[in-house]
């Protein structure tokens, strides 16, 4: 009864926040010791607070409170297939807004709504491609849809575009290629292997009773660790909870990455440091198991693995603080899985780099607007 009350009121507060062109979303949260975001060191409440006043108090901020973020792997391959298939075609369907569409008929629930998910994708896209159809006419009746949209596009807009990348010809040269479609990496490297579960929510003690807010990857001291998305280097150095660790932000500003736990004495890639830019497929550091101690450079967690989040940023006010929004990634990582990196030992160093360069268009924006 209880679960159903929280979810009513979240509706409630969704369907009152789209009548006024915003959305809302939240997860509670502390901020990490030395003022930088890191899902290792925050607490969290899922569920939206009950009663009428605080549905006007986030009405009267104007921004997204809280994201659920449920969307299943394979509605994502679905609806990824169905944006790269119709590209550069007469009727080109977004992915995002597939999704979104799909969210606000499920309510967000894709695990329940499983059965039919392949019947509604291809009648969704049905309608846009032969019946001729707009997304604006299917969804005019939706509540929800501009949430989902927002709530979603914040998630995966900079994972899908136009990009440049190097690729091997008939004779081993590499040449350029110009492609359209995934274009954020899985956070492993080509080549090593990891396992891992479904653990977002999980308990967790270190310093103070705690929510886990990311997702682990175990595998080998050194594994080389990826930047799943371009952006630049926000937050890098020791913090107590993820011991060595890198934050990087999307140039958009709505997402930051977190990596955690990286190699003890050598944990990131030659010439990172706070403000570097990125490009997603680039070496960023290496596997560990560093954290959970004041000291710097200790091995304090028993199992070797990669703890790498997102948070999401609709107002600047959620960067730090108590209303941080961090969602479940372990679906985006099975996804990613489509795309992994794949990189080379630098000589006889510790160091391993990227095989084929990539140029992501959003990268080059950002380098040539700081040199102006």
């Amino acid at each position: 009864m209880q679960g159903n009350r929280i979810k009513k009121w979240k509706l409630v507060i969704a369907a009152e926040a789209v009548l006024c062109l915003t959305a809302f979303a939240g997860i509670l949260c502390d901020k990490e010791e030395g003022g930088k975001t890191g899902a290792e060191s925050v607490q969290t409440s899922q569920s939206a607070p009950e009663g009428e006043g605080w549905a006007a108090d986030a009405l009267s901020e104007g921004y997204i409170k809280w994201v659920d973020f449920n969307v299943s792997y394979e509605a994502l391959c679905l609806c990824y297939e169905w944006d790269v298939n119709t590209w550069g075609k007469e009727v080109h369907i977004d992915w995002v807004e597939m999704l979104a569409y799909l969210g606000a008929r499920y309510g967000g629930d894709f695990a329940a709504n499983e059965k039919r998910l392949s019947k509604d994708v291809e009648k969704l896209a049905r309608q846009l491609i032969e019946e001729g159809a707009t997304m604006e006419e299917l969804t005019k009746d939706m509540q929800y849809y501009a949430y989902y949209k927002e709530a979603y596009g914040a998630v995966l807009s900079g994972m899908v575009g136009e990009y440049e990348i190097e690729e091997a010809d008939e004779n081993g040269n590499k040449v350029w290629k110009r492609v359209y479609g995934l274009k954020a990496f899985s956070p492993i490297a080509r080549g090593f292997a990891y396992s891992h579960y479904a653990d977002f929510g999980s308990s967790r003690s270190y310093g103070y009773q705690r929510q886990h807010l990311g997702h682990d990857m175990m595998g080998q001291i050194g594994t080389p660790i990826i930047a799943v998305e371009s952006g630049y280097v926000e937050a890098i150095g020791w913090n107590q909870y993820g011991g060595w660790r890198i934050g990087i932000r999307s140039f958009d500003g709505r997402r930051y990455y977190y990596y955690a736990h990286m190699r003890q004495n050598y944990p990131y890639a030659e010439g990172l440091s706070e403000g570097s830019i990125v490009t997603a497929g680039d070496v960023i550091g290496y596997m560990g198991h560093t954290g959970y101690s004041a000291t710097e450079n200790v091995n304090n967690i028993e199992v070797i693995h990669l703890h790498w989040g997102m948070q999401l940023i609709f107002d600047d006010s959620q960067k730090d603080g108590s209303n941080q929004i961090w969602i479940d990634v372990y679906p985006l990582t099975q996804f990613l899985y489509k795309h992994r990196s794949e990189v080379e030992k630098v000589g006889d160093t510790r160091e391993w780099k990227r095989v084929y360069d990539m140029k992501d268009p959003l990268a080059e924006a950002y380098r040539q607007e700081k040199q102006e």
